[in-house]
C-alpha cells in the first residue's frame, strides 16, 4: 500500500478525544496522572511516534522520560522524529516521549534536604529533599501508567539537565534498574557539600551496572582564564559546579570493572542554558549507536544489495542491545520495497514485502504491498490472492478497487 510510505512522514495521531483542527501541528498531548504518593495532580507531555496506528500494526515503543518535561519537550520530540523517520532515517529508533513536569522543581528533584545555598533562597530551601518521594512516584506510578496507557516497550531511557542531572545520577547509583539509559547534562553535582560524589566513590564499586548506559555532558561555567586541566585543583567558589562534574566522570574512570558503560563530553562553546540541545542529540546518538541501518551508498550498490538478510542480522543485534524482540519497521520496509519495484528488481522487492508480511502478519498493508508487488511483475493470479488477505486484515477502498479491476480483467 502505497499511501503508508508517506504515513511515517505526514500523519499525526492523536490519543485523546477532541477534535484537531486542520491548520494545527501537533506534537503530543498533555496528559495527567492523579499521585498518591505526591498527593497531588501531576502534568505530563506525551508524544508517540507519527504514523503510530494499531489498525495496520501493532507496535511498541521505548521511551523517554524526559525531565524538566515541559521545557525540552519540543527539542527532544523534533530530534526523535528526524533522527528515526525523516528521510528514512534509523539513526534512532522511535520512541515515547514522556515530558515529566514538576508542581515544586526544586522539592522534587532533589535528592537530599539542605539548609543554605548561595544560589536558592530560603523559600526554595525549606521544601528541598523531595528527590526520593519523586522517584518513587515514578517507579511505582508514572512507568506503570504509561506502560498501561500507551504501546510501550522494555527499555526506558531518563534524562536530566542541571539538578534534573544531578536527579539522573541519584537514580543511576540508588536506582540502577529503573532505566536502561542515563544521560545527564551539566548536573548540579556540587549539591549538598557534594554528597553524590561521596556517594558514588562508594557505589560505583560495590554496584554492577552491567547493561546500562550513561552519557555526561558539561558546560563551561569556569572562571574566565580557568581550564580543565587547572580545575581540579582550583578552590574558588565559582569553579565548584565544573569541578564537582569533573571529579564526577573521575571517579567513574576509576571503577571501569563494574560494567558502565559511558562517555562523558566537555562543551567548550557551549553554557549551561545552551547546552541542552546539543548535549542530548549526541547523547542519545551514543545510546543507540548500535542502531543505524547500514544503507547502500550508490544506486549501484542499492540494485544487488540483499535487503532481507541485512535486515533480518541489523534487527538481530538490535534486540540483543535492547534486551526484546525488535522488528524491522514495517514503514521503511514497505519504502524499500516499493523503491526496488520502479527499479524492476522484483526479486528483492518480493524478499522485502514477505519479510513485512513475516514481522506484521495481521496488518493489512502488508498484504496490499505483496499484490503491488505481484500486479507491477505481471502475476495478475498472485496479485488478487493478495489483495484478497489484505481486506481479511481490514477495509480498504483501495485495495478493494484494485481487486475488483483485476478480477474484471480475467
Amino acid at each position: 500500500m502505497k499511501n503508508l510510505i508517506l504515513l511515517a512522514f505526514v500523519s499525526t495521531i492523536s490519543f485523546g478525544t477532541a477534535q484537531i483542527p486542520d491548520n494545527a501541528v501537533v506534537i503530543g498531548k498533555i496528559d495527567t496522572i492523579y499521585s498518591k504518593i505526591l498527593n497531588e495532580k501531576q502534568k505530563i507531555f506525551v508524544y508517540v511516534p507519527d504514523g503510530y496506528n494499531p489498525i495496520y500494526s501493532k507496535v511498541n515503543y521505548p521511551v523517554i522520560y524526559l525531565l524538566d518535561g515541559d521545557v525540552h519537550f519540543h527539542s527532544v520530540t523534533g530530534m526523535i522524529q528526524q533522527l528515526s523517520q525523516v528521510n528514512g532515517n534509523t539513526v534512532l529508533p522511535e520512541m515515547i516521549v514522556v515530558g515529566v513536569t514538576n508542581n515544586d522543581r526544586s522539592r522534587d528533584l532533589s535528592p537530599t534536604h539542605i539548609n543554605s545555598d548561595p544560589f536558592m533562597d530560603s523559600a526554595m530551601l525549606a521544601v528541598t529533599g523531595g528527590g526520593e518521594l519523586f522517584t518513587n512516584y515514578i517507579e511505582k506510578e508514572l512507568i506503570p501508567y504509561i506502560n498501561s496507557a500507551y504501546p510501550t516497550a522494555p527499555y526506558r531511557v531518563l534524562i536530566g539537565h542541571s539538578l534534573g542531572g544531578l536527579m539522573v545520577m541519584n537514580t543511576l547509583l540508588k536506582h540502577t534498574n529503573l532505566f536502561n539509559a542515563y544521560i545527564s547534562i551539566d548536573p548540579s553535582i556540587w549539591w549538598d557539600n557534594q554528597f553524590l560524589l561521596k556517594q558514588a566513590n562508594k557505589d560505583l564499586t560495590e554496584i554492577k551496572y552491567n547493561g546500562k548506559k550513561l552519557y555526561m555532558a558539561m558546560a563551561n561555567e569556569m572562571k574566565s582564564g580557568m581550564d580543565t586541566s587547572r580545575l581540579r585543583n582550583d578552590t574558588a567558589f565559582y569553579n565548584l559546579h565544573s569541578k564537582s562534574i569533573l571529579q564526577f566522570s573521575d571517579a567513574i574512570n576509576k571503577n571501569t570493572g563494574n560494567g558502565l558503560e559511558w562517555n562523558w563530553k566537555f562543551y567548550e562553546d557551549e553554557n549551561h542554558g545552551s547546552l541542552p540541545l546539543i548535549a542530548e542529540y549526541d547523547a542519545l546518538k551514543y545510546i543507540f549507536s548500535f542502531h543505524k541501518f547500514p544503507m547502500p551508498a550508490t544506486p549501484e550498490e542499492f540494485k544487488i544489495f540483499n535487503f532481507d538478510s541485512a535486515f533480518v542480522t541489523h534487527y538481530k543485534n538490535i534486540s540483543k542491545e535492547m534486551g526484546y524482540t525488535v522488528k524491522p519497521p514495517e514503514s521503511l520496509i514497505n519504502i524499500l520495497g516499493y523503491q526496488l519495484l520502479q527499479l524492476k528488481n522484483f526479486e528483492n522487492a518480493l524478499k522485502l514485502f514477505a519479510l513485512n508480511i513475516a514481522s506484521y502478519p495481521n496488518s493489512l498493508n502488508v498484504y496490499d504491498s505483496m499484490g503491488d508487488c505481484y500486479h507491477s511483475k505481471g502475476d495478475k493470479s498472485k496479485a488478487i490472492e493478495y489483495y484478497t488477505l489484505a481486506l481479511k486484515h481490514g477495509d480498504s477502498p483501495e485495495t478493494q478497487s484494485k481487486l475488483q479491476k483485476l478480477k474484471e480483467e480475467k
